[in-house]
């Protein structure tokens, strides 16, 4: 016996760890390391003063700021709508589920020009929703509401699919246990069901997170592209490259490459301190 668990310590199916690390780190480099390197090499050639003159101007800040803050609410409310999607897929039966579960992925298989038309569509308006929507004071499209609408439609399933499956893997023993002990629904969700889902919820809404800020399709045709009101960040990056200004273009780029970073550094040193309340309880 101890023969064969040596020959298969020694023949195993993929390559040791040396050889496997190698080609994994290789790819990790050349596939992600690289761009980001060659993005910072190109922003470098402004110098320090031209870099923050690029990316201090009025218009690149208002895009910034519009891009995060709209990416962040719709973060947010895809926390909450995708956690109450999830549940009632997992803990429901209803007619129609499979296609309704079917449905969730739709905004990762439809092109995102393709979303962006048919939300203007919905709430231009003249829209089928704008038009009533108009005569209340609400205006979506051509808003920085109508972009916040369309980064809630494309993030949505990343917080679905990554909650879905720990509901299902959720044992429902623990919560049956909670109840004869005396605990009430609320107790058991806040201590029971929510502990349990939080670290893939964070991971979900960090993906959703990611996904919206760097959102072109979708938005470019909702937004209106107003400067200083509803102009994205990616919109101006796109427009310094049509007026071959690549080093300004990469500037904005490494700001929102670090600003990305900052806030999914966040988002995991949360789901660290999480992880270790929650294993020290």
């Amino acid at each position: 016996m101890p023969t064969m668990n040596l020959i298969a310590k020694r023949y195993s199916v993929l390559p040791g760890f040396g050889l496997s690390l190698g080609y994994a780190l290789f790819w990790l480099g050349l596939i992600v390391l690289l761009p980001f390197a060659a993005l910072a090499l190109n922003a470098s050639t402004l110098g320090w003063t031209a870099f923050i003159e690029q990316v201090s101007a009025p218009r690149v800040l208002a895009s910034l700021q519009l891009s995060f803050g709209a990416a962040l609410i719709a973060a947010s409310v895809n926390a909450l709508m995708g956690f109450l999607v999830a549940w009632v897929l997992v803990r429901y039966s209803f007619p129609g589920k499979r296609f309704v579960d079917a449905l969730i992925d739709l905004p990762f298989a439809l092109p995102t020009a393709v979303a962006g038309i048919a939300l203007t569509t919905i709430y231009a308006p003249n829209g089928w929703l704008g038009r009533y929507l108009d005569p209340l004071g609400i205006k979506v499209a051509f808003t920085p509401l109508g972009i916040v609408v369309a980064l809630i439609f494309v993030s949505l399933p990343f917080v679905v699919r990554t909650v879905q499956p720990v509901l299902e893997d959720l044992e429902k023993e623990l919560e049956e246990a909670a109840t004869c002990l005396g605990a009430g629904r609320w107790q058991i969700f806040r201590r029971v069901i929510f502990p349990a889902v939080l670290p893939a919820l964070l991971t979900g809404s960090a993906m959703a997170f990611a996904r919206a800020t760097g959102e072109f399709g979708s938005v470019i045709f909702i937004a209106g592209n107003i400067p200083l009101v509803s102009e994205i960040a990616p919109l101006i990056i796109i427009s310094k490259l049509e007026q071959f200004d690549v080093a300004g273009a990469t500037a904005v780029a490494v700001v929102m490459l670090a600003l990305s970073f900052f806030v999914l550094f966040l988002i995991n040193l949360l789901q660290w301190w999480t992880a270790r309340r929650h294993g020290m309880k």
